[in-house]
């Protein structure tokens, strides 16, 4: 799925959201049902007047004049309570099916396999997860109670003006259809007005993240002046762009006003007449002047209400395919009801995992690739064994620990786990039992405790210490100011590069995985940090099966097998003697190597 792909869907897409409406069919009623009595009142409310002007004005007598105001009050009283409970309701709305929205999201999000996320930028799912579903929300509470109020009261008024006066009616309702279809147009102008703030705002948000990000960056750069430059150039489009929506909008008013006012003259000058001929009485008049200044402003609304139904499904679109985006790798339903899924594990039925695993005939191309990347492959990697893959930048090394760990699927063939094909067995059962360590670390916000528990929250403090003490962190976590208690910040942000590598590494022999993958895991950090890295590393790959993704080609002397990839494709196997000794591509990147750190 990209960016530009969405999901039509009938019905304005409310159809697809009825799973979501369904459990507040309450709430919506109660926002709906004195949403209606709410509108019903203002169109009652106008024959108050006439109702004084009958009887106290005409009669000159204010006999009655206590029930009269009595029954008014009620009536107010009651339109405020209705329009309070819409209201109430309304905002029950918006945040019950707002937060099941983005719960939705959020599960489907964890559910779809990591060729999702290669083709997906975080600003787009981020975008998909928070601004689509707060739109949603919106339009199914606020917008839709406002189009039914005002809906209800137009619709009541028209129809109460053409009982009472069907010509006189006639003046005011023809405006309405002309009102509607210049309301249309500038909705669609401050529509597409809208979306242009939207994305100069977006942008000018990522010129302020990355001047304050890249602060370090413009100082040693001296490019204050360019950086400048741009945001000033992005604020300054948006600021024309935000004046002339303001001045579209009064003008709209403006003539939304102007409406009002003529359908109110042609009420006057044709009531007029007609009161003055004694054909209708002054109340009647009275009513209509009502009808006529204030049924304009309920055409806009309307109006606006529809623009936005067809604006926001866009937004139920993309939501929709997000939520209806399927993982390329999935379990059979035969091999969750044994083992469970990620959400509800069945561990008493897993096997142990001894770390056998051979590559059956594999041919692999990735899902939006069309060159394989791997033709009728076969590997053998005993239990214990440490596999080394060294390529140059962006060769493909990761491509065999992706089948490994089934981030992908073969394509072709078969890929085995002590004997048995790894879609015979959940993902969440093999995950459980590799010790992934990447290039860059990710820590969660929270302690360090929390984030050294994050791959398995029972873990006892004695395996926590004891995988702390095998990766020599000691030290790093003694010296942090409240020790395993210590906040490290969004992203461990608090803790330098080298302290949330070691972390990483304790964290994943917490778990005393079978697997361990180690992906390019000392390339960025510093020397004095690598070497504890590496005295950790015999020690704690001892008995497990590892694949190392090398960074360095001095540390994987010892593998046992080294795969040299090139274009993606796997040029050369073998022990580093081995392949020393053929002088090929593994030759000529060590000797590469060994000459730049030795200058």
């Amino acid at each position: 799925m990209t960016e530009n792909r969405k999901t039509k869907l009938p019905w304005f897409g409310l159809k697809f959201l009825a799973p979501w409406i369904r459990p507040y069919r309450m709430t919506l009623f109660l926002m709906v049902v004195p949403g209606i009595l709410g509108g019903l009142v203002d169109i009652i409310l106008p024959f108050f007047p006439d109702h004084a002007i009958r009887n106290f004005i005409g009669k000159n007598t204010t006999e009655g004049m206590g029930r009269f105001a009595a029954v008014y009050i009620l009536v107010l009283l009651f339109q405020i309570l209705m329009n309070g409970i819409s209201a109430y309701k309304a905002c029950g709305m918006e945040m019950y099916v707002g937060r099941d929205l983005k719960n939705e999201a959020f599960h489907r999000l964890q559910v779809l396999s990591v060729s999702f996320y290669n083709q997906n930028s975080v600003g787009y799912l981020h975008a998909r997860v928070m601004s689509d579903t707060d739109r949603i929300g919106t339009l199914l509470s606020w917008n839709l109670m406002e189009g039914i109020w005002y809906g209800s009261y137009l619709a009541g008024a028209s129809v109460v003006m053409l009982r009472l006066r069907p010509g006189l009616a006639l003046f005011v309702l023809l405006l309405i259809p002309l009102t509607a279809a210049f309301s249309g147009v500038f909705q669609r102008r401050l529509t597409e007005l809208g979306r242009r703030i939207r994305e100069i705002n977006g942008r000018l948000t990522g010129s302020f993240n990355e001047g304050i990000t890249g602060a370090m960056t413009v100082k040693t750069l001296g490019i204050e002046d360019r950086m400048d430059a741009r945001f000033f150039a992005e604020s300054g489009e948006m600021r024309r762009a935000a004046v002339l929506s303001g001045h579209l909008r009064g003008l709209f008013l403006s003539l939304i006003s102007f409406s009002g006012f003529t359908a109110l003259a042609l009420v006057l000058w044709q009531g007029g007449k007609l009161t003055e001929q004694g054909l209708m009485e002054l109340g009647t008049l009275s009513v209509f002047m009502s009808y006529a200044l204030g049924i304009m402003d309920p055409v806009r609304w309307v109006v606006k209400v529809i623009s936005d139904l067809i604006t926001v499904q866009v937004n139920i679109e993309r939501f929709a395919s997000l939520v209806t985006s399927e993982p390329e790798v999935r379990d059979t339903e035969e091999v969750i009801r044994k083992y469970g899924d990620s959400f509800s594990p069945k561990p008493e039925n897993w096997e142990e995992v001894r770390g056998d695993i051979r590559f059956e005939d594999v041919t692999f191309r990735y899902p939006d690739g069309s060159v394989n990347v791997l033709e009728h492959f076969d590997l053998e990697v005993p239990r214990g064994s440490m596999v080394a893959i060294v390529s140059e930048t962006g060769a493909g090394k990761s491509t065999l620990v992706n089948l490994v760990c089934r981030f992908f699927e073969p394509t072709e063939g078969r890929v085995l786990l002590d004997g048995r094909d790894l879609r015979e067995r959940s993902q969440h059962w093999l995950h459980s039992h590799i010790g992934y360590v990447l290039q860059t670390p990710h820590l969660f916000s929270g302690t360090v405790l929390d984030n050294l528990r994050f791959g398995n929250p029972d873990v006892s403090m004695e395996s926590i210490y004891d995988a702390v003490r095998r990766v020599h962190a000691e030290d790093v976590i003694a010296r942090l100011e409240n020790g395993y208690d210590t906040d490290v910040g969004e992203g461990g942000g608090r803790l330098s590069a080298g302290e949330r590598q070691l972390l990483s590494f304790a964290r994943a022999l917490a778990v005393d995985p079978a697997i361990f993958v180690l992906d390019e895991a000392t390339s960025s950090v510093d020397t004095e940090t690598e070497q504890m890295i590496q005295l950790a590393l015999t020690e704690v790959l001892k008995d497990r099966t590892s694949f190392v993704i090398a960074h360095r080609l001095s540390t994987i002397r010892k593998a046992d097998l080294i795969l040299v990839v090139h274009d993606g494709k796997i040029t050369e196997r073998g022990t580093h003697r081995e392949l020393m000794a053929k002088r090929g591509s593994y030759y000529r990147l060590y000797a590469r190597q060994y000459e730049t750190e030795a200058v």
